[in-house]
């Protein structure tokens, strides 16, 4: 059975003072989560503010705890790169679950 985990990550950027910062500081942190997670992110909201950005990461595993573990490192890893800037919202569920819809 597989199972599958959706971070949605709200970043707060402070240190930008316009969108060209924003955009490289979060290309820059797209890139580094897929590099190093083999993740799949998309910034999904707030594309015109230059403080905030919200990126949808997801990610596979064959079983709960090894996605749970994953996304633990997800959030360890964006927390580290931003600190108390950094709120993340977690849902995992199997496949299974979502044949059933």
């Amino acid at each position: 059975m597989a199972f599958i985990c959706l971070l949605t990550v709200h970043l707060h950027l402070p240190g930008n003072a316009d969108l060209k910062g924003k955009r490289k500081q979060v290309k820059s942190l797209k890139a580094q989560l897929q590099q190093r997670f083999g993740v799949s992110v998309a910034e999904t909201d707030h594309h015109d503010l230059w403080q905030r950005a919200t990126l949808s990461v997801a990610l596979v595993a064959r079983d709960r705890g090894g996605a749970e573990q994953r996304a633990d490192a997800v959030e360890r890893f964006t927390a580290s790169r931003l600190g108390d800037w950094v709120t993340v919202d977690r849902r995992v569920v199997s496949a299974t679950d979502l044949e059933d819809h």
